[in-house]
């Protein structure tokens, strides 16, 4: 148990039931009345935000969190099999556990966060940027680029990403796992 005045951005507390994370927090002291916390909260399972005010000295079931590197292996069925870089332990994580899995090879290494109490998982994070080579574009041509016109793109994933006109295929570009977009050409 945590002090509400003692949450801070990436606190993990547990509140009906649920497991939030704090994406931001303010101490408010009104002119009359008592101080209290306004806070941001974000639902580990599903990432819907809420905001929450607390009470100073009131009581928050606070989780602790592991985050360890984990290394995508192979996917069985449903389920993807990760092997953890510190004890090569291998565990399955679901499909909608983890952000930007469209982007995602084999080898690469992801953020694993978990609950270190009952040792569940509760999400696996991408890199922010990862770049990946266009295995298939339709040609651009040549006088279309007045415009910010964009164009469908596979990459090596498997995954669709919307490129500019100049890209072409086996070139390597830069993507947001967040939204899958386009961020810029790689230069060899």
């Amino acid at each position: 148990m945590i002090n509400a005045q003692d949450v801070k951005n990436g606190t993990c507390i547990r509140m009906d039931g649920k497991l939030y994370f704090v994406i931001d927090f303010l101490h408010v002291k009104p002119g009359k009345g008592n101080t209290f916390m306004r806070t941001k909260l974000k639902d580990v399972v599903n990432g819907y935000v809420l905001e929450r005010r607390f009470n100073i000295g009131e009581k928050l079931e606070d989780v602790r969190v592991e985050r360890r590197p984990h290394q995508f292996l192979y996917k069985e069925g449903d389920d993807y099999i990760f092997m953890n870089q510190e004890s090569f332990e291998q565990i399955p994580i679901a499909h909608d556990l983890i952000n930007g899995v469209d982007f995602m090879l084999e080898g690469m290494i992801l953020e694993v966060v978990s609950d270190a109490s009952t040792d569940t998982v509760l999400y696996a994070d991408m890199p922010v940027k990862v770049q990946m080579q266009i295995t298939y574009t339709e040609p651009g041509l040549k006088g279309d680029t007045a415009t910010n016109a964009l164009k469908p793109a596979t990459v090596e994933s498997g995954a669709t990403v919307r490129v500019p006109l100049f890209i072409d295929e086996g070139e390597m570009i830069e993507i947001d796992t967040r939204d899958g977009s386009y961020l810029n050409r790689v230069k060899a």
